[in-house]
């Protein structure tokens, strides 16, 4: 079967896909890529956004045969792959190729958590009661078990924290609902499927690294190929460095009170040493103050009050590690409970006390509810690169944000891969018409304390001119919500009704089907919202940026980074800095043009973009669009299109 038949107007895609159109650059796309899977070749691809990079993958994986490892972004991603976009390609090319969807263990109920919550759990809400027992009738007639198929239940129900299992307190052999679990049944369909689909951190923590049973799905395999590849990097240094958190400490309390009611009622020491570790984990996290911190580990062991905190979690932690030991041999559970304890001190002493130097950068950082201990490496793709030295698989990575102006250098750097194949093809649409690219006059520096009130009200002007269908795009939490507290005050001050969506007011699935339905609505966003959302047609036609997305300078690991770099008589901020925030800005650029009908404006805040010798770089690298300083001009694009 030849890819011009697949990929042709009349062609084999088109009889299944209703608005199928053919591209050219898809086409050439689809060729590259079978090439590389032929020659078991590595080959790092950029497909502009309406390049259809899905079809230019999917039908040269099923066409070469073979078992296929397809890693995403995100689990929306993954869902779309399996339920849509693969039986779609699939039937259009009549191959009888079998798919599994394979998650990690959190995004299955287990049976056993589920029987023990419903038994058990101590619920803080009538809420979390009804979402419990919702699960439970979802559990008995599910097949799969997915929590993103009880649709129920929100996503971000407490709820799911006492029915799903983690590594650390799965019974696996043991458990006595060992042949109902859906892990292990979504783990046989994979390792029996030709094509699985993963996450990148399920590709990390399960298929890489082993660490919870799929890592036979690799060696089985003869392709892996990564979407949105871009966050390959940052993932890559999660997964190999090193952490441990006080939100791991606070669950493995509560499972040692509730296991303890259950396999030692008669030893009143364990629930009472789980409380006081427990309240020293949450003291810890109070000594560091309100909101987000992010801490180098030489400046968090400066601070008194940290440290008396943090050796009286290490006391409650040895203490607990004791009498845990003491009581192992009752039951199973409570041996699995002793192990997590003793790893997880381990872990902390590492962190304390690293017996060796190492490319590994010690951080904290303080999330709303908890304190978590870093160790980052300095360059993840050197140790991704050691790995896949010698493999003989293809390896595909496809984004369509991965280079800088056709320069591939940063990315493939940060990913470890100098010997690869590249290609390029830039987005189909007619960017100069479809949109506008318009930074306002005037603005203030970002470091300015108003810069965020100057933004909104940059912005008001276009709101009014868009009817809403907006995006506002921030860089931080703080500004996000400051520029949602004005916004709400323009609105009320105007006597306007707009809808006004809020990350975080709701999980990100509801946020976005509210936007579409709402066909009017303004959403204010962060890192989440930067990527992986699409919202195609008249719902969004504006999208606010609000500075440019250069990595904080004070940020432990960009510091750690930026010294190296300088030691290795680099430049840090055009050898690193820029590139990472001009792929973070054409990531947040991408947000606004999705189909060959859609228009709309982007407006870019931040003065550094045209001020700066450097900004020139920054904007030749978006799409090529209309650029404007009018804001007549932006107003008027709204007009003309009469949208």
């Amino acid at each position: 079967m030849e890819l011009e038949d697949v990929f042709a107007e009349e062609g084999r895609l088109s009889r299944v896909l209703p608005h199928y159109r053919q591209r050219n650059q898809q086409l050439e796309m689809a060729r590259t890529i079978l090439a590389a899977l032929e020659g078991r070749r590595r080959l790092v691809v950029e497909a502009g956004t309406g390049t259809g990079k899905t079809l230019a993958y999917l039908v040269p994986i099923l066409l070469f045969g073979g078992k296929a490892i397809l890693s995403t972004g995100t689990k929306t991603l993954q869902d779309q792959l399996f339920q849509r976009d693969i039986p779609a390609v699939r039937e259009a090319l009549q191959r009888p190729v079998t798919v599994a969807l394979l998650k990690g263990r959190s995004n299955y109920v287990c049976p056993y958590h589920l029987e023990r919550a419903l038994r058990d759990a101590r619920l803080h809400s009538r809420e979390e009661a009804l979402h419990l027992r919702a699960i439970a009738r979802f559990a008995a007639c599910s097949e799969s078990g997915d929590r993103m198929a009880c649709a129920d239940v929100p996503e971000d129900s407490p709820a799911w924290g006492w029915v799903t299992s983690t590594r650390d307190n799965c019974l696996g052999g043991e458990c006595p609902h060992h042949r109902e679990c859906f892990v292990l049944r979504a783990r046989k369909k994979a390792l029996e499927a030709d094509v699985v689909v993963v996450n990148h951190h399920l590709f990390f923590a399960d298929v890489w690294l082993k660490d919870e049973g799929a890592g036979e799905l690799l060696p089985a395999s003869n392709a892996v190929i990564f979407d949105e590849a871009h966050q390959l990097p940052r993932t890559a240094s999660l997964f190999f460095g090193e952490h441990v958190t006080t939100g791991m400490l606070v669950d493995l309390c509560r499972d040692v009170r509730a296991e303890s009611a259950i396999s030692a009622p008669d030893f009143d020491d364990l629930p009472r040493a789980a409380g006081d570790l427990e309240a020293a984990a949450r003291l810890l996290r109070l000594t560091l103050g309100p909101g987000p911190v992010r801490l180098p580990a030489s400046r968090a062991l400066e601070r008194e009050d940290f440290l008396l905190a943090l050796e009286q979690l290490g006391q409650c932690l040895a203490r607990l590690k004791v009498l845990l030991g003491g009581q192992a041999e009752r039951a199973e559970a409570l041996t699995r409970l002793h192990e997590r304890c003793v790893e997880a001190a381990g872990r902390l002493e590492k962190w304390l006390a690293p017996t060796v130097e190492t490319d590994l950068v010690r951080w904290l950082e303080a999330t709303a509810h908890a304190v978590l201990f870093h160790a980052t490496p300095l360059n993840a793709g050197d140790l991704f690169a050691r790995q896949i030295e010698d493999d003989p698989r293809a390896w595909i990575f496809t984004s369509a944000t991965l280079s800088v102006r056709g320069d591939f250098s940063h990315y493939l750097a940060e990913a470890g891969l100098p010997d690869v194949l590249t290609g390029m093809w830039d987005s189909p649409f007619d960017y100069a018409r479809q949109a506008l690219l318009y930074v306002p006059e005037g603005m203030p520096h970002p470091n300015t304390p108003d810069y965020t009130e100057a933004v909104v009200a940059a912005a008001w002007p276009l709101l009014q001119a868009s009817g809403g269908r907006a995006f506002l795009l921030f860089t931080s939490l703080r500004a996000m919500h400051e520029a949602h507290r004005l916004l709400q005050a323009r609105l009320a001050q105007a006597g306007q009704t707009m809808p006004l969506l809020l990350q975080g007011e709701k999980g990100r699935s509801e946020l976005l089907a509210d936007f579409r339905r709402l066909g009017n609505g303004v959403l204010l966003g962060s890192q989440s919202f930067w990527e992986g959302v699409d919202v195609a047609g008249d719902a969004l036609s504006l999208v606010v940026i609000d500075r440019l997305p250069f990595q904080p300078p004070d940020d432990p690991v960009l510091s750690a980074r930026v010294d190296a770099l300088k030691r290795a008589g680099k430049n840090p901020f055009f050898d690193y800095q820029l590139p990472h925030a001009v792929i973070s800005l054409k990531q947040g650029a991408g947000r606004l043009i999705r189909r060959e009908t859609d228009r709309g404006v982007l407006m870019i805040c931040d003065p550094r973009l045209v001020d700066k010798p450097y900004g020139r770089r920054i904007w030749q690298a978006l799409p090529a669009m209309t650029r404007s300083r009018r804001l007549a001009d932006a107003v008027d694009f709204f007009a003309a299109g009469h949208t």
